[in-house]
């Protein structure tokens, strides 16, 4: 068996150096590159090539979400690389598991599972199987649940809206990631030009759970920004 050829994305030297050194006790794996930021992540999945890339969703300069997605993008653009990407982080939150398996992400491990699980999860990935952490199981489950008919009512189901006027890789993620209500409040807030302190006021919420919010619209639109967010909201007729 050849060696899984492995990048880690991770911030946290620590974490970093402790993820390269279990890794690399397993004679099937090899680490073949490390960043501590996602621009320097970028770079490198795109020099390295590797088979799994380790991707912590908490980047300092753009969050794990935005480089699978922007990757992945990148990838379906070149058809060079058959990297796979394993997201590693601490959060299980519905938003973020459904956020970044829209964005493209392979499989999602939750950091406090032991590194053997971290090891069978790449072998996984790398094998073309969507390695799920039993902690988020749930949460996609569920997800699958509410896509079924008969299995909810339509009031227990995120608000739909049909898209017309985007590309149809946008309007597939729409499809299976729906905006939620609130995030459609929020994105009406973001056309009406509301910065996240007046979103957070209006709607009596925290500034971070605005943040936690708009990454997520964001990533279900494939808008690098909230004036490109807004316009194709605008244009696809999400908001009036």
């Amino acid at each position: 068996m050849n060696e899984i050829s492995i990048l880690l994305i991770e911030d946290h030297d620590l974490t970093r150096m402790g993820l390269r050194a279990a890794l690399q006790s397993n004679s099937a794996l090899k680490v073949i590159g490390e960043a501590a930021n996602a621009t320097q992540g970028l770079k490198l999945l795109e020099t390295t090539k590797p088979d799994v890339a380790v991707v912590d969703i908490g980047l300092p300069d753009m969050d794990g979400i935005e480089l699978t997605r922007k990757f992945k993008r990148q990838q379906a653009e070149t058809g060079q690389s058959n990297t796979k990407i394993l997201i590693l982080t601490m959060n299980h939150t519905e938003d973020a598991v459904l956020a970044a398996f829209a964005a493209g992400a392979d499989s999602y491990y939750m950091k406090e599972t032991s590194i053997n699980k971290l090891t069978e999860a790449i072998q996984a990935t790398y094998a073309g199987n969507s390695w799920i952490d039993p902690a988020i199981a749930n949460v996609v489950l569920r997800k699958m649940r509410l896509g079924i008919p008969g299995e909810s009512t339509a009031a227990d189901k995120p608000k739909t809206v049909k898209i017309e006027a985007l590309a149809t890789e946008y309007e597939q993620v729409l499809e299976t990631y729906p905006l939620t209500q609130r995030e459609l409040e929020i994105l009406e807030l973001i056309v009406a030009g509301c910065s996240n302190g007046q979103i957070a006021e209006k709607l009596y919420i925290t500034v971070g759970t605005v943040k936690t919010h708009v990454r997520n619209i964001l990533n279900k639109l494939c808008a690098d920004d909230r004036t490109q967010a807004a316009v194709r909201a605008l244009r696809s007729g999400l908001v009036g």
